[in-house]
C-alpha cells in the first residue's frame, strides 16, 4: 500500500496540526469586555462614591457598592464578578485622582 510523506499528509482532513486548549481571557480581559459592554455600571459607582464622599465617608469598599449596584438596578447586572472590585478601584483613581484616598488597593497578583 503506497504512503503519502508526512508534509502532504498535513493537508488531508483531519490530519493537520492539533490545536491547543482555547486561551482563556485574563480577568484584565473579561473586565475590559464587561465595562464596554456595561457602561452604566462605571457610571453609577461613579455617582455612589461621590454620594458617600459627600456625605462624610473616608473609605469606600468596592465590594459594598458592587451590592448596592445589584440592589437598585432592575433585575441586578448581569455578569457583575465581584473579582472585578480592584479594575473598578483602579479606573475610579485613575478619572478621579482626588478619590485615591478613599480606596485601599493592593498589588495585583493576576494579570
Amino acid at each position: 500500500m503506497p504512503t503519502l510523506p508526512a508534509a502532504q499528509q498535513e493537508h488531508l482532513p483531519g490530519l493537520g496540526p492539533v490545536a491547543g486548549p482555547a486561551k482563556r481571557p485574563t480577568l484584565t480581559e473579561q473586565f475590559l469586555t464587561f465595562d464596554a459592554e456595561h457602561p452604566h455600571v462605571y457610571r453609577e459607582l461613579e455617582r455612589l462614591t461621590a454620594q458617600r464622599l459627600a456625605d462624610g465617608a473616608e473609605r469606600i469598599g468596592l465590594k459594598a457598592l458592587f451590592e448596592s449596584l445589584r440592589w437598585q438596578l432592575p433585575r441586578g447586572v448581569r455578569g457583575l464578578n465581584n473579582n472585578y472590585t480592584a479594575l473598578y478601584a483602579r479606573k475610579l483613581i485613575a478619572d478621579h485622582p482626588h478619590w485615591e484616598r478613599a480606596f485601599e488597593l493592593r498589588r495585583r497578583r493576576t494579570p
